[in-house]
């Protein structure tokens, strides 16, 4: 299991910054958030700078990109419902997987992160599905041949590890799976060893933040049962990434967010030590750099 840390946390921070913290951290990789082409709500949006350019700045402090995070989303409704649905075009969530994707492979990232997200109520959820579905067959198409998968985060109409399974069955791809968010899958009912047996080998990632009384807290200061997943995800030997979503973009604090990011990640690297292998032996521990 690998540790990176969301820019939802510092986006007025530089990728230079980035990429120089997550290696005096300990951190192994980061994940940059993005906004599409021609944004300038992250000053770290990746999106801004040649990507030549950002590899070279990640190269030196063996950090990787871990992902690319977007707000795709594929529930836009057809309009007009028939006429709109044969000559509507590509739909637009497809568009913007296509572009992430070339920056993911521009950037040597191995994920994408996108959202199925809201059936609206005046619709079925079978028809509001279909809608779904069919176009995440086209975006994984985009991510064909270019060493990018794309990862299903849960949210909206798909809180649950069991919902987006839902969406992943009809896909049956293995370039599509999931960014699972167990504080959001909890939300719903859901406990996190229930969604990461359903999820199995389709879980690229997990997504790890912490809360108390509404705002985002260090993992392990929060109401959340961070330190029991971390070590859930270590006993189950999970070897993807596991990602700290700090929401200081969304939700503005006075914390030092330097501060709050080192000791999550300390706290994280305590959690993963104790795990132990069912021989009964410790598994390997992860030492911050």
């Amino acid at each position: 299991m690998k540790l990176a840390f969301s820019t939802v946390a510092c986006p007025d921070w530089t990728l230079e910054q980035v990429a120089r913290f997550a290696e005096e951290a300990g951190y192994q990789g980061v994940e940059l958030r993005t906004f599409g082409s021609g944004s300038t709500q992250f000053a770290c949006d990746p999106a801004l700078t040649q990507p030549e350019k950002v590899r070279r700045l990640f190269a030196p402090t063996g950090c990787d990109i871990a992902s690319i995070a977007t707000s795709v989303r594929f529930d836009d409704p057809v309009s007009p419902p028939l006429i709109g649905h044969i000559f509507g075009g590509t739909p637009k969530g497809v568009q913007e997987t296509g572009w992430a994707v070339d920056l993911a492979a521009r950037l040597e990232a191995p994920i994408v992160r996108i959202f199925a997200y809201q059936i609206p109520s005046s619709e079925s959820r079978s028809s509001g599905i279909a809608r779904i579905v069919e176009r995440l067959e086209l975006a994984v198409a985009t991510a064909r041949n270019t060493g990018v998968r794309l990862a299903l985060e849960n949210g909206g109409s798909f809180q649950t590890a069991a919902s987006l399974s839902e969406l992943l069955d009809r896909v049956n791809n293995p370039l599509l799976g999931a960014a699972y968010s167990p504080a959001i899958a909890e939300l719903a009912g859901e406990h996190p060893s229930g969604g990461v047996n359903v999820l199995g080998d389709r879980l690229f990632s997990v997504k790890l933040k912490d809360y108390a009384d509404g705002e985002p807290r260090e993992l392990g200061a929060g109401n959340g049962r961070v330190g029991a997943t971390v070590r859930l995800l270590a006993d189950r030997g999970f070897t993807g990434w596991a990602v700290y979503e700090y929401d200081a973009a969304w939700v503005r604090t006075q914390t030092d967010v330097s501060a709050v990011l080192t000791r999550s990640a300390q706290n994280f690297y305590g959690w993963v030590g104790k795990a132990v292998a069912p021989d009964g032996t410790a598994r390997g521990v992860l030492r911050v750099r």
